[in-house]
């Protein structure tokens, strides 16, 4: 395949990278020498492109068990060009970020005034700012807010912080801490206090979760799960709790590779491999309607509860159970 890297010279950029960047050197010395052991033995002989990478992926897991350390093959666009650098990678992520509405897909009113924001991906604050401000703009007036995260597939620290914030009254709130490297330095993430749209406060407020939820979606579900502001919904999470950076290995070919780690202050660890485990776990296809169920209980119950309301709630209850 014109352009495609040999086995060869593909490892030995991988094991390049791992030993300058990767948090954990240990781990990088071993995944290099199963890397190369392997390649020795032939196993990525007949592999090319697309295939190559992922026998490597296979091997990467297995060696330092990081699910955000990966290969990954960029086909061609349609002008025959694919991303060659560190910066084309960057640009043609944020260029994905843009055209997906910086990960806000569906913002809703529900019957029985119950909010739903519906997230793919949440990009760092400065893409992603003023979206995410108009999204819970158009909720402010709910009675009680579902975050959808079962297809979030990441995000960027700051715009975890940045989202996490409309839930909290000031600024005052430690969400996370991400170590830098092996041994630090340590950024410390809190709460704005300042937000360009209203807060959401006061209100019961569910996160929907999934086998698919990854990375950054993981970061919000967790820090709200330990700060106690949110009931996590749905299946246990994919986990990945190591922020990365894109490394172009050139030929089409570009490394994530973890340079970080994510620590709460509140519990002193992180979901790594494990994932976030629910505090209502159901299957994913089953979470929307669970969340809403029990937020319409609520509403139904609410003392303060405008009658229209109570009426519209009751009707949606019905129709979830009939």
């Amino acid at each position: 395949m014109t352009g495609s890297l040999a086995a060869p010279a593909l490892i030995e950029s991988v094991v390049d990278q791992l030993r300058l960047a990767y948090i954990f050197p240990d781990r990088a010395a071993a995944a290099a020498l199963l890397l190369r052991s392997r390649l020795q033995s032939g196993r990525y002989a007949a592999a090319r492109d697309e295939a190559l990478c992922l026998l490597v992926n296979e091997d990467l897991l297995e060696a330092c068990a990081d699910r955000h350390l990966r290969l990954i093959w960029h086909e061609a666009d349609a002008s025959g060009v694919a991303p060659q650098s560190d910066e084309d990678l960057v640009a043609q992520l944020r260029e994905t970020f843009r055209l997906e509405n910086h990960g806000v897909k569906r913002v809703e009113r529900l019957a029985g005034n119950i909010g739903v924001i519906e997230l793919t991906v949440i990009p760092d604050a400065a893409a992603a700012g003023r979206v995410i401000a108009a999204a819970f703009e158009l909720v402010q007036h709910t009675s009680a807010l579902i975050l959808d995260l079962r297809a979030a597939r990441g995000g960027a620290p700051d715009g975890v912080a940045y989202l996490s914030s409309f839930l909290f009254a000031d600024g005052e709130v430690h969400l996370s801490d991400i170590v830098e490297g092996p041994n630090g330095p340590t950024r410390q993430y809190w709460t704005s206090g300042y937000l360009p749209g209203p807060r959401y406060l006061d209100r019961p407020v569910f996160v929907l979760v999934s086998a698919s939820t990854f990375s950054g979606g993981e970061a919000l579900a967790y820090d709200l799960q330990a700060l106690q502001r949110a009931t996590i919904v749905g299946d246990v999470t994919r986990g990945g709790a190591h922020p990365s950076t894109v490394v172009s290995l050139g030929n089409n070919v570009e490394l994530r590779l973890p340079i970080a780690r994510s620590i709460s202050p509140v519990t002193g660890g992180d979901w790594e491999a494990v994932g976030v485990a629910p505090d209502i776990v159901v299957p994913a296809a089953e979470a929307l309607d669970t969340a809403r169920r029990a937020l319409l209980d609520a509403v139904v119950a609410g003392a303060a509860t405008p009658r229209a309301v109570r009426e519209e709630a009751q009707a949606a209850l019905a129709a979830i159970d009939g």
